[in-house]
């Protein structure tokens, strides 16, 4: 019967192993560096290193832990696999945002502290006022139509013949970048003006002279224009509410459905008293999913008008500041603020998710 190894010759291979792991990591990243053949064989070499790396790095350290104390091995192997994941998450999420704080005390070059001097600015500045009162109809109705159309078509497609491709078509706008859709939704709204003698080839326009109407500056209308900007994500996210809650509906129990038609009730009252108590859940995790985008909404504003004529928003005023006027002080306190008024959205989401109260 052969013996077990003892603890110096397995201590001896474990060093053995991570002296030779440090190696190859070591040397493949030199070879990394001054490789200067074919662009083809360094990709290659690149991704079998950097695999093979990966998995080597996670045989080593998961032998370091097996050698522990039984009462240390199960919590270091957890963090074996867990940890590469909560560095990368510091080191790319947590370690900037504290970095933008630490800046939206100082001035705009970085070399005077101001204290909370930038967030009084946010707070105040007539433009910044601007941004919350567009970024908060962005929220109210943005979210309110895409939710509401998004319930509306998913329980009348279910009973449509042509469900599925009824439900493809609406969907296929979330295939399109936020960024595609502003230069598509810029031709709907495109305007030569009157007496120019250019043709309109703007569709809306197209349509109002169509009916014998007169060609409209839709981007230009101060206050009003905001809402055409969010015609173009309720367009986008409407078919996202649509799939979602089109799935907790087909989990509703048929026999329920069904027992309420059989006691006489109306198909209105089925909806308010049977399907929305049932699914009320999953209409909330969509609601504030969409809360989240249209706070950190940017992408339409900025291919759209650039947040000028009142369209401005927080996330376009942001990078205004930072990479336009060079203010990186309000640009950071601008940012911090976005954060501080998602963060509640996103914890409850979080919850809901970890609760599985929209599946339930």
């Amino acid at each position: 019967m052969p013996s077990k190894s003892s603890p110096l010759s397995r201590y001896l291979k474990l060093f053995l192993l991570v002296a030779a792991t440090a190696a190859f990591l070591y040397f493949g990243y030199g070879l990394l560096r001054s490789w200067r053949g074919s662009k083809v064989l360094l990709t290659a070499f690149a991704v079998l290193w950097g695999v093979g790396s990966a998995g080597l790095l996670y045989f080593v350290l998961n032998s370091i832990a097996e050698t522990l104390p039984r009462r240390l091995r199960s919590t270091a192997i957890a963090l074996v696999f867990v940890g590469p994941a909560l560095i990368l998450l510091a080191w790319f999420l947590v370690i900037p945002t504290l970095r933008t704080f630490w800046l939206s005390l100082f001035n705009d070059t970085s070399t005077k502290f101001v204290g909370l001097k930038n967030y009084a600015f946010a707070f105040t500045d007539p433009t910044m006022l601007e941004t919350f009162r567009n970024n908060l109809l962005w929220l109210v109705f943005g979210t309110a139509a895409s939710v509401g159309l998004g319930l509306l078509i998913a329980v009348l497609a279910d009973r449509a013949r042509w469900e599925k491709a009824i439900k493809a078509f609406i969907f296929m706008p979330m295939a399109i970048s936020f960024v595609g859709a502003g230069v598509i939704w810029k031709f709907m709204y495109a305007y030569k003006g009157e007496g120019t003698g250019i043709a309109e080839i703007g569709l809306l326009n197209a349509v109002v002279q169509f009916f014998g109407g007169q060609s409209q500056a839709w981007l230009l209308t101060p206050f009003w224009n905001n809402f055409f900007l969010i015609v173009i994500m309720v367009w986008l996210q409407t078919g996202y509410a649509m799939v979602i809650i089109s799935s907790a509906i087909k989990g509703i129990p048929s026999d329920i459905l069904e027992a309420a038609r059989v006691d006489g009730a109306s198909e209105l009252t089925i909806f308010f008293r049977v399907i929305i108590p049932s699914i009320s859940g999953t209409i909330l995790t969509v609601t504030t999913t969409i809360i989240i985008f249209s706070l950190k909404m940017f992408d339409i504003v900025r291919v759209m008008t650039g947040g000028n004529y009142g369209t401005n928003v927080i996330a376009n005023e942001f990078y205004l500041r930072q990479f336009t006027y060079g203010q990186t002080g309000q640009a950071s306190a601008i940012a911090i603020v976005l954060l501080v008024a998602i963060a509640p959205v996103l914890v409850y989401n979080l919850r809901g998710f970890r609760d599985r109260k929209a599946f339930k």
